[in-house]
């Protein structure tokens, strides 16, 4: 069986490519083709649907989060592997070689599957209120060893306003240490870096072109590193990033409307998510509405269908459709225009805002929010600031972070939303020419990864 190297390269599009000359000239060797992203194309549905060969309805990844309904509770950027419902393409190689080997790196879902070796961000929580850097590995020493090696991982540089290359950096060198010391048959590896300037600043600008140039060294590097180990290679990307103008504040207009219920408390408006008649679950270009008061499924889908910046709602029928008809989605499910995205915001006053909007919080937030890649442009020497509150907390001062902005017309790109004709479509490119696609849907990803194997 031959052994294998599944890279993921987030965000990179056949146009994209043509400024990453090292994957470029690894395209020309052996074969790039296009991916039809799973839909949502965010990254735990596309994680999911990749790893599994199966579809939302199946696998129950809905998006990158959902209203856990039992709790009346949005969740997002949960990382136990058991909310997977499908079983992956190494237990399906297993059946016929028991001893194959997996390392899972940096990919979503993480915790507690059943890849021999792991690894993927899990921060430090102490009782003072600090946030301190941290992974979560498998076997548990392997956090020390890879510290040891490397460094702390930079947790602030893997979102947030200070994400960039370093992180990508960090999992590029923890996973040539793992192929180097540990040499599993098969390994899966997350480089995020491409994620953060295209939505900052577009897929288009000279910053996110940067970006690119960036990350190609750095996947040279471990693909490199690789090949020298008798890897073949496989690099997949889970989304493209379309250029965005502008937000639909999709829980405003449900609240003005009278379906969103809001809670006073001292922390300003929190969404009461059981109290609410219809609320969104916001996450970059597609919304999951969950209407509790079914008499008004009706009036929420025409209202939805109404707004400007949405283009689609699916009701059952388009559920089905896409793959998403799972007990885990919302009643509807909201696409916004390519140009558009989905808000999470609730308020209707930024002043009634919780404290949490203003800060890097991406467990307390009903909702993905991209404005944390930005320190709040409104705020005076913004980054004395963030200093001045990094030594306050490294002193043992409760601290609030509270630097990011509420206006949602800084962000420059997105994802999530089918891709239309003739778009931009993320990368799939193979060492392999026996393996080429032309075109190939991301749950069909698991099947091309058997195959290579297979071909060993």
């Amino acid at each position: 069986m031959r052994k294998l190297l599944v890279l993921d390269v987030v965000a990179l599009t056949d146009r994209l490519l043509r400024h990453a000359p090292r994957l470029a000239a690894l395209a020309r060797e052996g074969f790039a083709g296009r991916i039809a992203p799973a839909l949502p194309a965010v990254t735990c549905s596309a994680h999911a649907s990749m790893l599994t060969g199966a579809l939302p309805r199946t696998h129950g990844i809905v998006g990158n989060g959902w209203y856990f309904r039992d709790l009346a509770e949005v969740w997002l950027w949960r990382q136990s592997n058991h909310l997977v419902t499908a079983p992956k393409v190494w237990d399906r190689l297993r059946a016929r070689r028991p001893e194959l080997t997996v390392a899972k790196l940096f990919w979503w879902y993480n915790m507690y599957s059943t890849a021999d070796i792991s690894a993927t961000p899990r921060p430090h929580y102490l009782a003072d209120g600090r946030k301190l850097p941290g992974i979560y590995t498998r076997p548990a020493g392997l956090e020390k060893e890879l510290e040891s090696a490397l460094g702390p991982f930079p947790l602030f540089n893997f979102w947030g306003p200070a994400a960039d290359i370093r992180s990508s950096r960090w999992i590029a060198g923890a996973a040539l240490h793992v192929l180097e010391r540990r040499a599993p048959d098969l390994a899966f590896v997350y480089l995020p870096h491409l994620d953060y300037d295209l939505q900052r600043f577009g897929p288009d600008a000279t910053e996110a072109l940067r970006a690119v140039a960036e990350l190609d060294a750095e996947a040279a590097r471990l693909i490199d590193g690789a090949r020298a180990r008798e890897y073949a290679v496989l690099v997949v990307a889970d989304y493209a990033i379309t250029g965005v103008s502008g937000a639909v504040p999709i829980n405003r207009l449900l609240r003005e409307h009278g379906f969103v219920a809001v809670r006073e408390s001292l922390a300003g408006e929190l969404l009461d998510c059981g109290a609410s008649r219809a609320f969104a679950v916001a996450d970059h270009q597609a919304a999951h509405v969950y209407v509790n008061d079914r008499s008004a499924l009706g009036a929420v889908k025409d209202l939805l269908a109404g707004e400007a910046g949405i283009v689609a709602v699916l009701d059952e029928e388009g559920k089905r459709a896409h793959g998403l008809d799972h007990p885990r989605s919302g009643e509807l499910v909201a696409l916004s225009r390519p140009d558009r995205w989905f808000a999470y915001g609730w308020w209707l006053d930024d002043a009634r805002a919780p404290d949490f909007a203003r800060t890097v919080d991406i467990h307390r937030k009903p909702g993905y929010d991209p404005c944390e890649l930005f320190f709040d442009p409104a705020k005076r020497c913004v980054r004395l600031r963030a200093a001045l509150k990094l030594a306050r907390r490294a002193l043992g001062f409760r601290t609030v972070f509270d630097l990011i902005g509420l206006d949602p017309s800084v962000v420059r790109g997105s994802h999530g939303a089918p891709i239309a004709a003739g778009g931009d479509a993320p990368v799939l490119i193979g060492s392999l020419r026996e393996a080429a696609r032309d075109g190939i849907a991301a749950h069909e990803i698991a099947d091309l990864i058997a195959e290579i194997m297979a071909g060993g």
